[in-house]
């Protein structure tokens, strides 16, 4: 049989080269926020600049470009569906008119949203609330893209309100496979799958350290990725006792510099030059070490 060389043929298995980290360092998905509140400033773009941050990030490194309309900080409020879809859709668009070949995610929890996000040219679909929305995995399935299956416990608006578990991490483990079961079962390739345990989605701090402790031992199928989405996050706050999200960069490298060791294969980050820089360095010293003749 001749290999299928098609776009989308060719799409499909670029999305699945952009889930699986072959490296000794993880893939970098560049955040992109069309938002006026979420919770890092640096992270906010409208219209224009947000295509050129977007293409910036591709510049500096980025496997992926994820792109945003609802803020899900702890306590944010909803916004309408109309108002995601037109701060989200012109992005994409421009995005993906610069760069025919780059990967672009869609960071919603609305079906409406991600299908139009799809059209407009996003690859992957990026629900932070782990296919809630009914027609959402009806979606996943029927169009063949990629997706991330995130955990978060409530809503952003009350998720941080006394996060409480039986076993924070078995717990999560046994709802990201229940998820992963429910796609893979009606057809779709586990390869165009990732998930992420939702750092900070209704979690305490001591979850948050017990998830990244877990690492790869979140995922209990060998061909599904592995999210981290750390970057500047209070955990960082916590761990570096620093309150500002704007002074979080070098306690986040510090959990970047950790991730390939526990099996991360896209690390979701706000800072992609500072990131790559850093794998850059890492890269000499990450296999066998040669011996002086």
């Amino acid at each position: 049989m001749s290999a299928d060389f098609s776009p989308r043929a060719v799409r499909r298995e670029a999305i699945i080269a952009g889930l699986r980290t072959t490296s000794s360092t993880p893939h970098l998905m560049g955040i992109i926020n069309a938002t006026d509140d979420s919770f890092f400033a640096g992270s906010r773009y409208q219209a224009a600049a947000a295509v050129e941050q977007g293409l910036q990030m591709w510049r500096d490194g980025a496997t992926w470009i994820d792109v945003g309309g609802e803020s899900t900080r702890p306590g944010a409020l909803p916004v309408t569906v109309e108002e995601e879809l037109a701060r989200v859709i012109p992005i994409i668009e421009g995005l993906r008119a610069a760069n025919s070949q780059g990967l672009i995610s869609i960071d919603t929890r609305h079906a409406v949203v991600a299908q139009a996000a799809l059209q407009a040219g996003a690859d992957l679909i990026n629900d932070v609330s782990g296919l809630r929305d009914p027609n959402m995995l009806d979606l996943v399935v029927s169009s063949g893209c990629g997706v991330c299956i995130m955990h978060m416990q409530g809503e952003p608006g009350s998720m941080q309100t006394n996060p409480t578990y039986g076993h924070c991490v078995q717990d999560i483990q046994s709802y990201l496979d229940q998820r992963l079961k429910e796609l893979i079962n009606r057809g779709h390739d586990p390869r165009l799958i990732c998930v992420d345990p939702g750092i900070g989605f209704g979690k305490t701090q001591q979850d948050n350290i017990a998830l990244l402790q877990a690492g790869r031992g979140m995922v209990v199928n060998e061909h599904v990725g592995l999210l981290w989405g750390v970057s500047r996050k209070s955990l960082i706050g916590y761990l570096a006792q620093q309150p500002e999200a704007k002074d979080r960069l070098a306690g986040t490298l510090g959990i970047a510099a950790i991730a390939s060791s526990k099996g991360v294969d896209v690390l979701r980050v706000h800072d992609v030059r500072e990131h790559a820089d850093l794998f850059a360095s890492m890269k000499p010293f990450s296999g066998k070490a040669e011996t002086a003749e």
